[in-house]
């Protein structure tokens, strides 16, 4: 390839910067597909790691604790997250400043260190994520006028990959396999911190 000459590089960028300023409003997550509100929801959960990572970080960690913390888990996790959505899409709601960085930094690091919690602190965290990431769901998606549909369309996306990684931690921890996961929540743990040095801006 020739390289631009001074006058076609500068047509390039002055090009570029018109198309740049006719652009539309970009969106910090993907929530209209045109496919219909459920595909919406289930678009916005898998296009959101903020979201995404934290049910398959606590999905893990119910799975690394055996089967009966990951059927509490496969069982809590989406109906927490239904009923704070329902709640999030009432227009009185006001959310409060960006805390995404807390469940990814408190679950990947519960994965990381591999703390052994009775199944009764397994339930209250598939609660508390729950309530907490279904309420901005709820608002965000209030917002694109995807209505109970878009709901319905997280939750069952959350039911997936809730089953998916818990089953799969279940499964594979034998040997090399749970150092793996341990590796994953410590990414997952550095995500957090990495969201936190952002907010702190």
């Amino acid at each position: 390839m020739k390289p631009l000459r001074a006058g076609a590089a500068g047509r390039t960028a002055a090009t570029a910067l018109v198309s740049a300023s006719g652009a539309q409003q970009a969106h910090a997550h993907l929530v209209e597909t045109g496919l219909g509100p459920v595909y919406d929801g289930i678009a916005h959960f898998a296009l959101t790691p903020e979201d995404l990572m934290p049910a398959l970080a606590l999905a893990v960690l119910a799975g690394l604790r055996g089967t009966d913390h990951a059927r509490r888990v496969i069982l809590v996790l989406p109906l927490a997250w239904l009923l704070a959505y329902l709640l999030g899409t009432s227009p009185n709601v006001s959310l409060p400043g960006s805390l995404s960085w807390v469940p990814l930094l408190v679950l990947g690091g519960l994965v990381a260190a591999e703390f052994r919690l009775p199944i009764a602190v397994t339930t209250a965290l598939a609660a508390a994520l729950g309530l907490f990431l279904g309420l901005s769901n709820g608002y965000v998606m209030a917002q694109a006028g995807a209505g109970v549909r878009g709901g319905i369309g997280i939750v069952g996306a959350v039911f997936v990959v809730a089953t998916l990684g818990a089953a799969c931690a279940v499964a594979w921890q034998s040997g090399w396999l749970r150092i793996a996961w341990r590796v994953a929540g410590s990414w997952i743990a550095a995500s957090g911190l990495l969201l936190l040095g952002w907010s702190l801006r």
